[in-house]
Order: C-alpha cells, then sequence, then structure tokens
C-alpha cells in the first residue's frame, strides 16, 4: 500500500496507535488540535504544530510576504482556538533556499510579528536550515486553557446542534481564482485575501469556552467534508449536514454566480476558513446564538445537527437527504 491510498488521516491513525500511552496521566496527544498536557489542577499547556510548503500550500508568486507570515502563524493558532485555549509562546523553524531576498524575509517577519502583535503571542526561538529548493515553514505554539474550560471534540453528542463560528468556502473560492488569467475585480480580490489573510478565531473560542452549553469544538481547516469525521470519530456519533443552512458570504455568492460554481458544495468542501465549527446542547443554543451575536456582532450558524452513530454522515437539502461528493482536503491525495 502507498501513502496516497493510505492519506493523511489514515496515516495519523498508524501512527497513533504505535504512541497511545496509559499512564493514566491527563495527558493527551493525536486527536484533538492541540496536544494537552497538565500544568497543575486548574490549568492544561496546549501544543499545536503545521507545516506550510511551497508550491503544496502556497505559491510565492501569488503571495505577499507579509500574508505569508501572517497566514503561517494563523493556522497554528486556529488550533488553539478550537480548544478554547489562549496562546502563549510561538517557535518557528524556516527551510530556507539560498536565493530568498532578506527584504523578502524581513517582510514576512513583519507579517508574523503583526500577528504576534495582535495575539499577545510571543516568538521565542526556532531553528533554520537550509532548504534545496523550496521554502518550507513551521510554527510550533505553545497556550493555556482552564481544566473546566476544554473543548475536544469527543464531547459531541447526540442530539447537539452543529454550527460554525463564520460564512464558509471564501478561502476556497480565492485559492480557485488565483488560477483565473483575467482582471480581477474587487470581489474576486476579497475572496483572494481571505485566503491569504485567515484571522483566528481566538477570542471566539475563548468566549465559547467558558459556555457549559457548547460540547465539542474543532476548526474548519480541510473543510467541513472532511473535519466533521474528526468529531464523529472521537466522540463515536453521526452527523446529519443541512445543505441548505451552509452559510456562504453574499461575496462569494455573486463570485460564485459568475464562474458557475456550487457554492454550498464548493463552502462545505473547501478548506482554510479556520472558523470554528461546534456542537451545542440543543436546549441551549438560542440563548448562546443571542448572546453570540450581542457579543461579536454576527451569527452562529447552525449547518446541521449530531445523530446515533449508526446514522452516520448524511447531507439534506429542503428536507431530502441528497448525496455529495466533497471530502474535503487531504494532504497525501
Amino acid at each position: 500500500m502507498k501513502l496516497s491510498d493510505l492519506g493523511e488521516f489514515g496515516l495519523i491513525h498508524r501512527i497513533a496507535k504505535q504512541f497511545a500511552y496509559d499512564d493514566g496521566s491527563r495527558n493527551t496527544g493525536i486527536g484533538d488540535d492541540c496536544a494537552v498536557i497538565a500544568q497543575d489542577d486548574e490549568r492544561f499547556s496546549l501544543v499545536t504544530t503545521d507545516m506550510l510548503i511551497e508550491d503544496r500550500h502556497f505559491l510565492l508568486s501569488r503571495i505577499k510576504a507579509w500574508e505569508l507570515g501572517h497566514k503561517s502563524l494563523a493556522v497554528n493558532l486556529s488550533d488553539i482556538a478550537a480548544m478554547g485555549g489562549k496562546p502563549q509562546y510561538a517557535f518557528l523553524s524556516l527551510g530556507l533556499p539560498g536565493h530568498m531576498e532578506l527584504n523578502w524575509l524581513d517582510e514576512f517577519f513583519l507579517g508574523v510579528k503583526n500577528l504576534c502583535s495582535h495575539s499577545q503571542t510571543q516568538l521565542l526561538g526556532g531553528d533554520t536550515t537550509r532548504s534545496p529548493e523550496r521554502l518550507v515553514i513551521n510554527f510550533m505554539i505553545i497556550g493555556t486553557v482552564g481544566v473546566s474550560h476544554i473543548k475536544r471534540r469527543s464531547m459531541a453528542q447526540v442530539g447537539d446542534i452543529l454550527c460554525v463560528t463564520d460564512t464558509l468556502g471564501d478561502s476556497i473560492g480565492g485559492l480557485h481564482l488565483l488560477s483565473v488569467d483575467a482582471d480581477l475585480d474587487s470581489d474576486a480580490q476579497y475572496l483572494i485575501n481571505r485566503h491569504h489573510q485567515p484571522w483566528p478565531h481566538l477570542e471566539e473560542g475563548q468566549w465559547l469556552a467558558h459556555s457549559p452549553a457548547v460540547h465539542a469544538m474543532m476548526d474548519v481547516s480541510d473543510g467541513v467534508a472532511s473535519d466533521i469525521h474528526r468529531i464523529m470519530g472521537q466522540a463515536s456519533v453521526g452527523a446529519r449536514i443541512q445543505v441548505d443552512q451552509v452559510p456562504i458570504s453574499d461575496t462569494l455568492g455573486r463570485v460564485g454566480q459568475k464562474f458557475g460554481w456550487a457554492t454550498h458544495e464548493l463552502a462545505l468542501g473547501g478548506g482554510e476558513d479556520y472558523c470554528l465549527m461546534l456542537t451545542v446542547n440543543p436546549r441551549d443554543f438560542k440563548t448562546l446564538a443571542h448572546d453570540f451575536w450581542e457579543h461579536f456582532g454576527r451569527p452562529l450558524y447552525p449547518i446541521g445537527e449530531i445523530v446515533p452513530p449508526n446514522e452516520g454522515l448524511s447531507y439534506w437539502q429542503n428536507g431530502q437527504a441528497i448525496h455529495f461528493l466533497g471530502e474535503g482536503f487531504d494532504h497525501f491525495k
């Protein structure tokens, strides 16, 4: 069997089986957005790492240096947000081709510095090495969360309402537009900016973590169609997604109509939205959604519900079950 046959998450599961610890500690590793390490009786440390590789995750010719610095940090901070945590420290490792311009690197670090400042994260070190051809970027982030506030994927319960904290699909729309050989209008540029400049929902994650109505939480990095399987697997539940309730921005709607995109399918199967997906006790959803609107000025969008595991994953539109082919992003397929 080849890696391309196994896929990213098959590989992760294969590795996780070799490193399952039953030592009585409260530490947990593979299976959530962050590793969780017990500090004391009141707090956990959160640790996450993510790698970006030129021509796989970004095109140097299509992204500004400061945008790449911002994005490479943002995608890691999003993992901290997904568990209701607060970021503290960052470590950055770079594989650098010898032809990199110093001015470009200065601009890259400006993007990193600005987001570090915004998120109150300290860059404390890392590593550098020469890369033979392509730029490689790897961040590790350490954060913290209260023991009573941490949100895990395994905490989803049957009957929960499945929600997201923002519209979906803008980023994948922007990615598609990067290959368009034509003059792009302001709508198109907005979507490209959403792809290049994601903002992790740190404040939203910390706010939601304080609500007992919120059960499970994760970020939308590979697309809802893929990411929902992570919750289903960890919590041993199924999910029913209402396709006609999936929120898309007016901008994506206009651009999608212009290019003939199936925008709701794009929104579900795309990735890199970096908003949060969560499950909420149905009795408390209306109150939570109202308070979320009051605090953040936008809706908490319901997109489905958690169902018993024997029902698996299904997609519904206008009250009818439909066939959906989108699988989300997989690094090895």
